[in-house]
């Protein structure tokens, strides 16, 4: 259904920006525009689309909060540990990291 509506709406716009009928057809067709702009209709949908939009953005907000607290809460409860061969690592939520990765300690930067 949004496919049609998008499709739809896409091939009236498209018409409308090039409209090869004339000057009649082309203030027609912006006269038909502007009565669906002043429709109550139009406005309860444009009103329903912001909200759905500011809805998604809050969504979006709160879920990149959790991860960024996610992510600070495992930070916070990093430890150190050995990875089998005696070098000392970090880790963090069960994930082995290098603590220093730059020491020559068998890593390469060119991946």
């Amino acid at each position: 259904m949004r496919f049609r509506l998008g499709l739809v709406t896409g091939l009236a716009t498209g018409y409308y920006l090039g409209a090869r009928a004339g000057r009649q057809r082309y203030d027609q067709i912006n006269r038909s525009l502007a009565k669906v702009r002043r429709s109550e209709t139009f406005e309860e949908v444009t009103d329903r689309a912001k909200a759905v939009a500011e809805e998604a953005v809050e969504k979006a907000k709160e879920t990149v909060d959790q991860l960024v607290g996610t992510a600070t809460t495992a930070d916070q409860q990093v430890g150190t540990a050995t990875n089998g061969q005696g070098a000392e690592t970090q880790t963090a939520s069960g994930i082995i990291l290098p603590t220093d990765p730059t020491s020559g300690s068998g890593y390469s930067s060119s991946r």
